[in-house]
Parts: C-alpha cells; sequence; structure tokens
C-alpha cells in the first residue's frame, strides 16, 4: 500500500467535513432562530471536530513536518478533494438545509461503512463519528419535512433549493484513484455502492414532505479532482486569512 494513497484518500474524506464545518460556521449569529442558529453551529464544530481527527492521521502519514494546521489552511484551491455540494453558499436556509441533507443522508451510509476499515485509526473515527452524524440526518431531514409541508412560501424555497442542488448529488459516489486503491487493501469503502440506498432513503423523505423528486439526469462533478465552483476560491479566502497573514502563527 502506498502511504500516498492512503494520504489522499483521507484528505478526499476530510475536506467534504472541512467545508461543510466552515459552510455552517458562517451562520453563526444569523440563524432563523435561535435554537436553530445554536444546532447549526453545534453541527459545524462536531464537523470540525471530525475533520480535526483525519487531519492529524494524514499528517502523521505525510511526514514532513506537516500538522493538522498547515494541511487545512495552506494548501490551494486545486489541492482540496470535496465534492461540489458542500462548497455551495448558504443562499437562504432553505438552500442550507438541502444541502446538509444531501449530505447526511450520503455521510451516514458512508461512516456505517468506514466502521468496517481494516484501518483501525479510520474505523475509530468513524465510529465516533456516526454517533453526530445520526443526530445531523434527523435535524435535516425533520427541516425538509417542515419545509416541504408548511407554507406556501416555504414549500416552493425548499423545492427550489433541492432542484438547484440535485445536480451535485451524483458526485457523491465517484470513485478516484486513491479510493480504489483503498477499496482494494480493504480500507476504504466502495462508494459507488451507497448510491441506490441513497436515493431511495432521499425520495422516502421527499415525498414526505410532498416535494417533488427531481427528474434531472445532469449532474455536476470535478470537486475529487480539485476543480471547484466560482465559490470555493470565497471560501479558503476567509478561512486561510489568519494563516495567510501570520505565517506560523499557534494559538
Amino acid at each position: 500500500m502506498k502511504s500516498e494513497d492512503l494520504y489522499n484518500y483521507i484528505l478526499g474524506i476530510a475536506d467534504n467535513t472541512l467545508i461543510l464545518g466552515q459552510r455552517l460556521g458562517e451562520l453563526c449569529g444569523h440563524g432563523p432562530s435561535l435554537e436553530t442558529d445554536i444546532a447549526c453551529t453545534n453541527m459545524s464544530l462536531d464537523l470540525l471536530g471530525q475533520t480535526r481527527s483525519y487531519f492529524q492521521y494524514a499528517a502523521k502519514i505525510k511526514g514532513d513536518n506537516s500538522t493538522e494546521d498547515s494541511i487545512a489552511f495552506l494548501r490551494t484551491e486545486r489541492q482540496y478533494l470535496n465534492v461540489l455540494l458542500v462548497e455551495q453558499p448558504n443562499t437562504d436556509f432553505a438552500y442550507t438545509i438541502a444541502r446538509q441533507f444531501f449530505f447526511d443522508v450520503y455521510h451516514y451510509l458512508f461512516l456505517e461503512k468506514l466502521q468496517l476499515s481494516k484501518d483501525i485509526n479510520l474505523s475509530a473515527i468513524a465510529h465516533k463519528a456516526i454517533k453526530e452524524v445520526s443526530y445531523h440526518q434527523r435535524f435535516s431531514s425533520d427541516w425538509v419535512k417542515r419545509l416541504g409541508d408548511g407554507t406556501d412560501e416555504s414549500k416552493k424555497r425548499m423545492q427550489n433549493a433541492i432542484d438547484d442542488l440535485w445536480r451535485y448529488t451524483d458526485e457523491l459516489f465517484h470513485t478516484t484513484a486513491a479510493d480504489d486503491a483503498m477499496i482494494t487493501e480493504g480500507i476504504g469503502v466502495d462508494v459507488s455502492s451507497l448510491k441506490v440506498t441513497f436515493y431511495e432513503r432521499v425520495n422516502d423523505i421527499l415525498n414526505k414532505a410532498k416535494l417533488n423528486i427531481p427528474e434531472s439526469k445532469w449532474f455536476q462533478k470535478g470537486g475529487k479532482q480539485g476543480i471547484h465552483t466560482e465559490h470555493m476560491g470565497y471560501i479558503l479566502n476567509d478561512m486561510q486569512y489568519m494563516q495567510r497573514t501570520y505565517p506560523n502563527m499557534t494559538w
């Protein structure tokens, strides 16, 4: 097994939680209600905590004096391997929920399988994280149903968000060269095998929410290869500001 493959595999997992955690963190103090604001902030902290565990492990593999901070903050845009879904902006609360919902359903299925990894570090992270993600999935699913089966306005906004973000869901199930190498070693998860169950669960919630299931078969991809949307640069500009402005700073 090549350590480079394992390192890149971990980045592919952790960059998703890093960028989504950053997106949710933008809502701190701006949620539609105090309770929801705190819930979103706590989910952001959960995701960033998971990211730390992954990056601490990745830093040991990489060596070269790497740290969780250098991996998180000192890469260029093309070196981040997160899916396009998680970098989409908080257009309104419906978009925030739709993005979270799609990722949560996938994330829970993924962690179920990662718990079985032959890599004891990844398995341990998955065992801890799945407890948090179980709550995330309930939270986002409940809000999809509340907004979809709510007022005319909330239904319209939720449907628009589902329709717009649907194009980013298929990329969740693409495998990379690092994925394939880790699957062969019994370390990684074959995400392509999660696709059918993902859409079954998503469609079930959308039906309960009285929302239309998008029929579009056109999907966008590129994030797993480091090719991102225009939103990614703005995220990194905010996220990396302190480290770029004050190199080698520590708290």
